[in-house]
């Protein structure tokens, strides 16, 4: 069966999915503990920058979620009454909630000491990625000026992705 069928009328599969894969990286680190703490000073180095990966992501993720306002879904079908946003977050990178949550979960592993969640995280931006390729074909059909923001802001990492 194709996966845009299992995924859904409105992309409902891709969100079970990526709360699925959140709820696994959440947990392994507390279940998965590494037997060995990684030596100095890399111990020291991804706290500090899980710490600021995980803020940075927050933040990113609510300015998006601030500047979409009203348009928000939690699917990523774009709804009926929706307007093209461009601004806030959304010049920066045409999908900073996305981006954001990547960030912040590249930086759990890293603050965790979790080469597993490292590799699940790397998952869940491969997920956003391919839930952001759906998407965007819909906001494409939806938003005629669509092809000419794609062709300016970058998709889920700022100035180079």
């Amino acid at each position: 069966m194709k996966w845009d069928k299992l995924a859904g009328k409105r992309g409902e599969g891709y969100v079970v999915v990526q709360f699925g894969l959140l709820g696994l990286m959440a947990l392994t680190p507390l279940v998965l503990r590494p037997s060995t703490p990684w030596p100095e000073p890399w111990h020291t180095i991804s706290l500090a920058a899980g710490l600021v990966f995980m803020g940075g992501g927050l933040l990113l993720a609510l300015a998006g979620v601030w500047s979409l306002g009203d348009n928000i879904t939690a699917v990523p079908h774009p709804k009926e009454d929706a307007q093209m946003v461009e601004h806030g977050a959304y010049r920066l990178v045409r999908h900073p909630i996305y981006s954001g949550i990547i960030l912040g979960a590249f930086g759990w592993g890293l603050f965790m000491h979790s080469g597993f969640t490292l590799v699940l995280a790397l998952l869940l931006f491969l997920l956003f990625d391919a839930k952001s390729r759906r998407e965007e074909q819909w906001l494409a059909e939806k938003y005629a000026n669509y092809s000419k923001y794609q062709s300016r802001v970058r998709k889920l990492i700022p100035f180079v992705y």
